[in-house]
């Protein structure tokens, strides 16, 4: 029986080139790290295709997860190894292209007022995951300055070892939390006490049984956490509005 990958630990790191960027994930990849462990997010992703020619403005600002593979035609090869990757705006950082589970957290759980006009920017989301404000600052800044932020979740016993990995790459301003990205549920929800507490945070009680009903719905026809997160979201975001607090609770209209 292969051995289960226990991640426990989240490490961070900045690029500057893309290049660097496929490099690292493919060595992440070749040293056993699972590609759902793995996060990316950039602005300037290579691509002859500008956002604005292949998907709305309605999209950016509201997000939208899609296949890797169709954003690896665009952006780079590297980005089609990764788990759903979308594009989502930021205050204070605009469109950015997100790969791995960060773009599920951005879409729906810890973003909050992310989605909305008065977010207060990729800081209080990184904060909410356990980082340092003062990282969270420089990586915001460096992403608007157009460089890449990577995450990875890792083992504790080999948290040295992947630390070196990044730094060998390229990576700067490299960070380390004790604590892997926020999952929605250990496995099936039986009920909104399974939730974890940043989503359920961010959800009435009536957007909190659309999104069980969903994340079960999907999980069970694809044993997929990441793509029942995905749609789990996406149907809490056709039913609700976000109220002035970030939380998904304004039912719409006609729907």
């Amino acid at each position: 029986m292969p051995e289960v990958y226990q991640a426990e630990r989240t490490i961070s790191a900045v690029f500057k080139e893309q290049k660097q960027v496929d490099d690292v994930i493919r060595r992440l990849l070749d040293r056993g790290v699972p590609r759902d462990h793995i996060s990316v997010m950039g602005r300037n992703f290579q691509s002859e295709t500008r956002i604005a020619g292949f998907i709305t403005k309605r999209d950016v600002i509201l997000g939208g997860l899609r296949t890797g593979a169709i954003f690896g035609s665009l952006f780079g090869s590297f980005l089609s190894l990764l788990t759903g990757v979308g594009v989502l705006f930021i205050p204070f950082v605009g469109p950015i292209v997100a790969a791995g589970p960060i773009s599920a957290l951005l879409l729906g759980a810890a973003s909050g007022a992310i989605a909305g006009s008065a977010g207060a920017g990729l800081v209080s989301v990184l904060t909410t995951l356990g980082m340092p404000e003062d990282k969270a600052a420089i990586y915001q800044t460096r992403l608007q300055a157009g460089e890449f932020l990577l995450l990875t979740e890792v083992p504790s016993d080999r948290a040295g070892e992947f630390q070196l990995l990044l730094e060998s790459a390229g990576g700067e301003e490299i960070s380390t939390i004790d604590k892997t990205l926020t999952r929605p549920c250990p496995g099936p929800c039986k009920s909104p006490e399974d939730l974890s507490p940043e989503v359920r945070s961010h959800l009435s009680s009536e957007a909190q049984s659309t999104f069980i009903e969903r994340y079960n719905g999907v999980l069970n026809e694809t044993t997929d956490e990441f793509t029942a997160e995905q749609a789990a979201w996406e149907a809490v975001h056709q039913k609700f509005d976000e109220d002035e607090n970030g939380v998904w609770s304004k039912a719409k209209v006609g729907v």
